[in-house]
């Protein structure tokens, strides 16, 4: 098992890099979300979906 581990721990690191980056990526969307931001940037006028994404949070008001 050891000899496998050190045969292949470049693609062992490679592997948990980007598990750390997709990690840390969708705790920023989660983060993002509770705090009710969007990631379209709410510019709905040169939007083809305008009205239709945001229709909940314009309810609220």
């Amino acid at each position: 098992m050891l000899s496998w581990i050190t045969a292949n721990i470049g693609l062992i690191i490679a592997v948990l890099l980007l598990l750390a980056v997709i990690v840390i990526a969708v705790l920023s969307i989660v983060k993002d979300k509770k705090k009710g931001r969007s990631a379209c940037g709410n510019n709905c006028a040169h939007c083809a979906m305008a009205g239709a994404c945001h229709q909940k949070a314009a309810a609220r008001k």
